[in-house]
This record gives C-alpha cells, sequence and structure tokens, in this order.
C-alpha cells in the first residue's frame, strides 16, 4: 500500500463543470446525509487526462439499501456486485458501497471465490480497502467534492505521468479473480495510448485460456467498448500482440495466422473505418464488423465446400452456420447479429452474377448497402475485385433505363465501355435508420 497521496485543487486540472450534473447531484446528496461520497474510477482518470468521461462512478460508505432510501430513482443490481444506479433519464449513475478486503473482524457482507475467481463480492469496508480492490492504479484515485482534491491511495498519479498500465496485487491472482481483466488491459492501454506494465502482461500466455471460462455474454459486452468505441484498430493489434486474439475469436486469429495479408488488409481496413465513423459521431453496428473479423474463416470454409461439390448457397450457409456456432460459444454475439452477418457474407458471391435480373434483384435486397461497403473492403484481395468494386459503384449512379440496356440478360460479365459511356446521375441516398449501438 502505498502511502496516501492528497492532490488539492490547484495541482490538478479536474472541475465540476466538466462532471455531469447528475453525477454531482448524487455526491451532494450523499454528502447532505452524512456519508461519504467520492467521484472514482474511470471518469477521474479520464478528467485527470484532459478527457471527456462517458460514465461517472460513485464510490461511498453508504449501502445500497441506504443509497436506494435517498434516492426515489434508484434501483438496486447485481448478485456478484450489489450496486445501485440512480437514474435521471437517459443517464444512469453507478453507486457503489467501498468495498472491504474480508479480512477485517466484523467485516458487513459476503465473498464467494471458486478456484481463485470472485463469484461474489460483496464485503464492506473502508475506502483504504476499496482502492486496493479495484484492478489498475490508474483507476483507484478518489475526487472529493468536499474539498475538491484527489485521494490517490495506489500511486495511480505517477502511471499517468509515466503512461503506463499497473495492476494493484499480484498480477496472476488478479487476473485468477476475474479473467476479464485480461482484456481490460488491452482495451484501456489502446484507448489511452499507454503500455501494458511488463509484470501486467507477463501471465497473459499462461492464463488466457481462462477467458474460456468467462460469460460469453460479457465477453460480447466487452468486445463492443474494445471495437466500437473508437479504438478498435489499435485494440485488436494488442489483442494479437498480446496473444489473446486467439480465446476471443478463434476463427479470425487461425484465418491470420495462414499468413493472408489481404484478409489482414480487410480486417484492419474495416476496424479503421469504424473507428472514423465512431469519431464523426456516425452510426456504428457490430453485425458488420463481427462480419469483417470472421470473413477468413466463412470463405475459405465456403470454399472448401464448393470444390467438395456443395450448391454455392449451401456452401455459404453451412460455412456461415458454422463459424458463427463456434464464434458464439466465446463471444455471445445476438442472433439479431449474426442474421445480419449471414445475409453480408451471402450476398458476396453475387456481386459476380453481372445478369440483368440478378443485378436489380441484388440492388433492392435490403442488406445491399452493407453488403456494398463490405465488397469495398474487399478491394486488396484482387486487382479483379478492386474492379468489381467499381463497377457497382458505378452501376448504382446510372439511370434505371440505362444500366437495364447495359447488362447482357444472361452471362458472366459486362462490358466497361457501354457503362462507362453513360453519364453518372446523382444518387438519392434513402434515409436509413440507425443499426448500430
Amino acid at each position: 500500500m502505498h502511502a496516501l497521496r492528497v492532490i488539492p485543487r490547484e495541482q490538478h486540472i479536474i472541475s465540476r463543470k466538466h462532471i455531469s450534473k447528475a453525477a454531482l447531484r448524487v455526491l451532494y446528496r450523499l454528502h447532505e446525509a452524512g456519508y461519504d461520497a467520492f467521484l472514482v474510477g474511470g471518469a477521474v482518470r479520464d478528467l485527470l487526462l484532459g478527457g471527456e468521461p462517458k460514465d461517472f462512478d460513485v464510490a461511498t460508505n453508504a449501502t445500497p439499501d441506504e443509497v436506494k432510501k435517498l434516492f426515489r430513482n434508484c434501483r438496486l443490481i447485481g448478485r456478484r456486485f450489489r450496486l445501485a444506479h440512480v437514474v435521471f433519464g437517459p443517464e444512469i449513475i453507478e453507486v457503489a458501497t467501498f468495498r472491504g478486503t474480508g479480512e477485517e473482524e466484523g467485516s458487513e457482507g459476503e465473498r464467494h471465490i471458486v478456484d481463485g475467481r470472485i463469484v461474489r463480492d460483496n464485503v464492506w469496508g473502508s475506502i483504504e480497502e476499496d482502492a486496493l480492490r479495484r484492478d489498475f492504479r490508474v483507476n483507484a484515485m478518489y475526487y472529493d467534492i468536499s474539498d475538491f482534491s484527489v485521494r490517490d491511495y495506489v500511486g495511480g498519479m505517477q502511471d499517468l505521468d509515466d503512461r503506463v498500465l499497473r495492476l494493484i496485487g499480484d498480477p496472476a491472482t488478479r487476473y485468477r479473480e476475474d479473467p476479464v481483466r485480461m482484456l481490460r488491459a488491452v482495451r484501456l492501454a489502446a484507448k489511452l495510448g499507454f503500455s501494458i506494465d511488463r509484470a501486467a502482461a507477463a501471465p497473459f500466455a499462461e492464463l488466457g485460456d481462462l477467458l474460456g471460462e468467462a460469460s460469453p455474454a460479457r465477453l460480447f459486452d466487452e468486445s463492443l467498448k474494445m471495437f466500437l468505441a473508437g479504438h478498435g484498430l489499435k485494440s485488436f493489434r494488442m489483442l494479437e500482440k498480446c496473444g489473446l486474439l486467439k480465446y476471443m475469436f478463434p476463427a479470425t486469429a487461425r484465418a491470420l495466422e495462414r499468413g493472408d495479408e489481404a484478409l489482414r488488409a480487410l480486417v484492419e481496413q474495416g476496424l479503421a473505418n469504424t473507428d472514423e465513423r465512431v469519431a464523426e459521431g456516425k452510426s456504428v453496428t457490430p453485425a458488420f464488423l463481427f462480419a469483417v473479423l470472421l470473413w477468413g474463416e466463412v470463405r475459405d470454409q465456403a470454399q472448401l465446400l464448393i470444390e467438395q461439390d456443395r450448391a454455392p448457397d449451401e456452401a455459404w450457409a453451412r460455412a456461415a452456420m458454422h463459424v458463427v456456432g463456434e464464434q458464439c460459444q466465446r463471444v455471445a454475439i445476438p442472433r439479431r447479429f449474426t442474421f445480419t452477418m449471414e445475409e453480408i457474407w451471402s450476398l458476396q458471391p453475387r456481386f459476380e452474377q453481372i445478369q440483368r435480373k440478378k443485378v436489380f434483384r441484388l440492388l433492392t435486397h435490403p442488406r445491399f448497402r452493407a453488403a456494398f461497403d463490405f465488397l469495398l473492403l474487399r478491394s486488396h484481395e484482387s486487382p479483379a475485385m478492386r474492379e468489381l468494386g467499381q463497377w457497382w459503384d458505378h452501376a448504382q449512379q446510372l439511370p434505371h433505363e440505362t444500366l437495364a440496356a447495359a447488362l447482357p440478360g444472361h452471362g458472366s460479365h459486362v462490358v466497361e465501355a457501354e457503362l462507362s459511356s453513360a453519364p453518372p446521375r446523382k444518387r438519392r441516398r434513402r434515409r436509413r435508420k440507425p443499426t448500430g449501438k
């Protein structure tokens, strides 16, 4: 345990004007009722780095039941970790009671540990104990609303200065308590541009397979935080570098290990495009991104089945079902997303069928836009694939009659000159409902 370091208001950059009004209401209400209450965790970390937190969490010595008595707009959640959620319209302030180590006599609450994993942790304690129960040192600093100081019990300020992630306690023990902490290390390092301390990264090789014991639903939520929050490409590269990709996305890892550079280009460009959309405030959907990540294995399996004389439609359906089934054992992708993924994949071979009826049928397919965007990502596969993407891009801009006249009723290709001779028209975009999160 480090000696407590108190950073007074004049020595840090946190200002109340950058803190959610809802969080401030919770903090002040708890103080007025005689409880200790602090802004804690990622919000304090991000504010000290000059960022804008999306979520604001509060730590207090009030129990969940005591918090609920103070706020009519409060609901209690969780069995593993008992928490209070104070709801202000669309915003939720998460209020957690100080966690204890369970080693003190008379500790309130209960803790269950199975094979080193904490399956329930509702032992209340002091703020000092609470700091030790947190994962990374940069996440264990407390903003004190009573005097606007920052309390650092574990050396978090030093880690912010060093731009490094260090775990509190023994890394192997902390990962066994909760294997998802390994993914949090990767995600936070990518988000913050920090390095992972050597001691914190060392157990990945030995303990990575513990991720197989984590809830697939929880891993889905963690994958969204990694890939759909604006730092997906960095997260992916760090996940692969740390040897953890194979535990989250085994099919992706296998495909990349085969040395397919075109596939790597597709995955990285897809992640980069997603990061760009997030930065621009545009909607993103997990379905498209998961379709990108799993494409290599689906494509290879479908091709193998076709070579075994399976009908193409059946081959693509079987390949998609097999790859999605395997993936959902690790990361529980909801059916509403896997259905879209399967459609994006199944439409890819139809782009090669340049016949009048098939072209117009594909252009009116509800998943055409997503499938076409996916086709453009595949331009690294070959010059022919790049030309195919350009053809479909041009075809969408042609008047209906011009396109119909240029297309053969039967056959496998179209004369480029027939299309290029027609003047393009400005494409009218249909208004689409947001599909992302």
